[in-house]
Order: C-alpha cells, then sequence, then structure tokens
C-alpha cells in the first residue's frame, strides 16, 4: 500500500510510531506490521483500513486510492477505469458506469445506494432535489 508509506513519511512518523497509533486506537498493530503492508506482503482488513486512516487524519478512500488523477488505475482484476473516474466514485460523485444516454438516473440511483439521506444531493430517483437543513426539497418542475 504505497499511499500509506507516502503519507506516513510525509507526517514524519516512523512505523513505530504509527504502529503505537494505531494500537493506542485500539487496533494492536507491531512496526513491522506497517512495514510488511506498505510493501504489500500483508493484506488489510477492513479494521486495519479504518483504524490507520483514522491514526493518519485521512479518510479510507485516500488509503486506497492512486495519488493522481492520472492514468488508469486497476480496481479489481476485471475493472480498470481513469483514475479521475476511480475518485470520483470513490467520493460518491458518480457511479462507474453511466449508461449511454442516461438522464440523471444513473447518478441519483448512485446516491440512494451510496450515501445517507442527509448527504445526498438528491433524494429518489427520478426526483431530483437538494438536501438542505430542513429536508429534502425537489426541484421545481420547469
Amino acid at each position: 500500500m504505497e499511499n500509506l508509506k507516502a503519507l506516513r513519511e510525509s507526517m514524519q512518523l516512523t512505523t513505530e510510531q504509527l504502529a503505537d497509533q494505531v494500537t493506542r486506537l485500539g487496533r494492536p498493530m507491531r512496526a513491522n506490521t506497517i512495514t510488511k503492508i506498505e510493501k504489500g506482503q500483508r493484506r488489510v482488513d477492513v479494521d486495519d483500513l479504518m483504524a490507520l486512516a483514522v491514526a493518519l487524519d485521512t479518510s479510507p478512500g485516500r488509503l486506497l486510492m492512486p495519488p493522481t488523477l492520472v492514468g488508469d488505475v486497476e480496481l479489481t482484476s476485471g475493472k480498470t477505469v481513469s483514475a479521475l473516474d476511480a475518485w470520483m466514485w470513490a467520493a460518491f460523485r458518480r457511479p462507474l458506469d453511466v449508461p449511454e444516454g442516461d438522464d440523471g438516473t444513473a447518478l441519483v440511483e448512485h446516491q440512494v445506494r451510496s450515501l445517507p439521506v442527509g448527504l445526498r444531493r438528491f433524494g429518489e430517483p427520478g426526483k431530483p432535489g437538494v438536501q438542505t437543513s430542513e429536508g429534502f426539497v425537489p426541484m421545481p418542475d420547469e
């Protein structure tokens, strides 16, 4: 996990210091475990990912995604997309695949599946609107 090493080093943390922080967060980890993760010699489970993200004051997505918007990224062995598309998907901005001629339904459905009501830009499929502190406000008909 190259991003882990880059973020750790940018914060001037040793593997020992990061391991101590993660351990204090309730996820016991040793320095050699951090090194193995950084070298891709050890898999990271969700609990590890969350603890590392909290310890580094970043998002889990930042640890998982490429540190650039340029080029392509392999999300799975069967799915490669542009880095920009991967970030837009990871940031809940749009689905990975938008069907040709889509009328916006794919974005709405993506947000309904991906975000809680208070963070959605749209409410329900086919009913665009804006979430405010007072609740969901449908877009006026034109």
